[in-house]
């Protein structure tokens, strides 16, 4: 049985009504509108979000590939959610080699990722240099005070602020921000003068 930390997503452990599960799931439904190709699941946790865009998406997705750093979480995933078009891998997201070791996908998730970086100026590169040339990125991330300040996370290096987050995608060709609260994904446009907690990028490149 895979140890549940308090940060991770754990779905069989959590009450269905769970909003952090709910939150999460929700991401992933929001996703299976854009992917196709070969995908990678960048920092995927226990599996259930490759799970959610295999099964969606078979019919448009060539394979997903779900990376993560922890072995243990990696076999959970590979018990637990198998499916014919998923592949599940230990990796590290900061790790320099891991382009030349995955080679290149048409699209590229990255959910609640970056706030647990130190790294994160090679995890950028690391996801743009894994990304073929008009591929698509749906990146998400917790706002907070900002680059370098605490978080009150006990797993968050820090949380950025809309401003910083709106500018980690300069160098792709095109990028839309859409804000999320609870299941609620709105794009920019429609969020303006609301509260909400955390962000999503969906760039293309």
């Amino acid at each position: 049985m895979l140890k549940d930390t308090g940060e991770r997503v754990i779905p069989e452990k959590m009450k269905i009504l769970n909003g952090l599960l709910l939150e999460h799931i929700a991401r992933y439904h929001f996703a299976t509108h854009y992917v196709y190709g070969r995908v990678l699941d960048f920092a995927s946790g226990s599996g259930y979000g490759s799970h959610i865009i295999a099964k969606s998406c078979k019919k448009k997705i060539d394979e997903i590939i779900g990376v993560d750093y922890d072995n243990d979480t990696i076999e959970y995933a590979k018990g637990k959610y198998y499916h014919p078009l998923s592949t599940f891998l230990v990796g590290d997201v900061t790790d320099p080699e891991i382009p030349k070791k995955l080679g290149t996908f048409d699209c590229i998730l990255s959910f609640e990722t970056i706030e647990h970086i130190g790294d994160e100026e090679r995890f950028l590169k690391n996801v743009y240099q894994l990304l073929k040339p008009g591929g698509t990125l749906i990146l998400s991330t917790p706002f907070g005070e900002g680059r370098g300040k605490p978080s009150g996370q006990e797993f968050h290096v820090h949380q950025l602020t809309v401003d910083e987050f709106k500018h980690l995608f300069g160098d792709y060709q095109s990028t839309s921000f859409y804000f999320q609260k609870g299941v609620v994904i709105e794009p920019a446009c429609a969020a303006e003068n609301k509260d909400y907690p955390l962000g999503i990028a969906l760039c293309k490149k």
